[in-house]
């Protein structure tokens, strides 16, 4: 066989290497998956081959008379065109291809994105705005809770003359109290009764809760806002006019996006770039973003750790070696494709020039303001044990009431009427010395 491989562009890693050189030694200087692949066909049809560039670097369009250039265009004096060269209906027309030796499609290239703006409300963003409510109207109920008749003591024991009671957990007391706890600061008050401590146990525990929520929720919503791109697929792409985007010139993917995208073609002078190196810098240098092949996306990003794939695979295709129309080496050659896919061999070249990326892999977080679906159990352990607290400050006042009025040997009822002026004179009292 007269084998001639059509390298593009994206294999002239050897530019720079005299002429005189690159036609002695073309497939001594050439290295890549492609390059591998050719040896394995060579090595199981057994076939001597010659290599030649394609003059233009293109992988082959049809221009609007008819004519092709590129990789097709060479296939009329070659045998073979081993490149990654996209199966279209189009080419299917004028050349023959094998079986697909690897799948791909149409994503986009895009450099890392920048730290955004998290704006001056972040902080409020890991719980939506009913959670806060809720938060709001827990912390007042608890706090008007924790004023308890129970918690009044006498201030001077040692004097039994003395009428002065007080209580620490007045109003504004117990708001400084739920506000401690809340900010993890704690106070100096400290119930004493057994309703108060339910209480102030439960919103401890509530607290804990909220605030580990919170905190965990908050750092995952940092780093979110961090790894956001302000394009996810090439919907949004189309959508907007800040960022430009384009394809390789004269490619299947010009084609493909020809008629969906007519931005490109009505600024074809700024959209299109000359070949994958061009479109890679222009990424880097600028806020452009290329369409472009998968696998030749995950190849570049493995190199390039400000380069990321954005969004899924738009289409489905395959790369096939080319052959001239009717060509008798197009089956052997799928025959030869097979079987290097069924013993592996494909997967292991795939791996050796795919794989030993040195960038760090995207944590990706799927996270979300934290709703009443997630926190909504808590706020039921409080309410029960508000619920459970007043049923207590109940059975206590009522107890008192009974032992006072077995010491004093006077009716149940009395002694609450008296306990009951006792404390509004007390609380009037110190309202009119505040």
């Amino acid at each position: 066989w007269k084998v001639v491989i059509k390298l593009t562009v994206c294999f002239r890693n050897n530019a720079n290497v005299p002429k005189l050189l690159i036609n002695i030694k073309m497939s001594q200087l050439l290295h890549g998956f492609c390059t591998d692949l050719l040896k394995e066909l060579a090595s199981i049809l057994g076939f001597a081959y010659e290599i030649r560039l394609v003059p233009d670097g293109k992988y082959g369009f049809q221009d609007d008379k008819g004519q092709w250039n590129g990789i097709i265009r060479e296939l009329m004096e070659a045998d073979l065109a081993v490149a990654p060269l996209t199966i279209t209906f189009a080419r299917e027309k004028v050349i023959d291809f094998s079986k697909p030796f690897m799948n791909t499609g149409i994503s986009i290239l895009y450099h890392r994105p920048n730290n955004t703006n998290n704006g001056f409300f972040s902080f409020l963003k890991p719980m939506t705005p009913d959670i806060w409510v809720y938060i709001l109207l827990a912390y007042l109920g608890v706090s008007c809770v924790l004023f308890s008749p129970y918690e009044w003591y006498d201030a001077h024991p040692c004097n039994p003359s003395s009428d002065v009671v007080e209580n620490n957990f007045t109003l504004l007391n117990s708001f400084w109290f739920g506000v401690g706890s809340l900010m993890q600061q704690g106070s100096e008050l400290m119930p004493k009764a057994l309703s108060t401590r339910i209480i102030g146990g439960i919103w401890w525990f509530f607290t804990l809760i909220i605030i580990s929520s919170y905190t965990a929720n908050l750092a995952a919503f940092l780093t979110v806002e961090r790894m956001e791109s302000p394009i996810d697929s090439a919907d949004d792409l189309a959508k907007q006019t800040k960022i430009e985007y384009g394809v390789v010139k004269d490619g299947a993917t010009m084609s493909f996006f020809k008629v969906e995208f007519p931005y490109m073609c009505l600024r074809n002078s700024t959209s299109f770039v000359k070949s994958i190196e061009d479109g890679t810098q222009r990424v880097l240098k600028s806020d452009y973003a290329l369409l472009m092949e998968s696998t030749t996306i995950e190849y570049v990003t493995r190199r390039n750790c400000n380069l990321t794939q954005v969004g899924g695979i738009i289409d489905s295709k395959g790369y096939g070696i080319g052959t001239p129309k009717g060509s008798p080496y197009r089956d052997k050659v799928t025959i030869a494709i097979l079987s290097l896919l069924e013993d592996g061999r494909l997967h292991m070249l795939k791996e050796k020039w795919w794989s030993g990326s040195s960038c760090q892999e995207d944590e990706r977080y799927e996270t979300g303001p934290m709703n009443i679906q997630n926190l909504g159990g808590i706020f039921i352990v409080l309410a029960s044990g508000l619920v459970l607290s007043v049923f207590v400050a109940i059975g206590e006042f009522i107890y008192k009431l009974r032992k006072t009025a077995e010491r004093e040997q006077v009716s149940d009822v009395l002694v609450g009427d008296q306990l009951v002026r006792r404390l509004w004179l007390e609380r009037v009292g110190n309202n009119s010395m505040i």
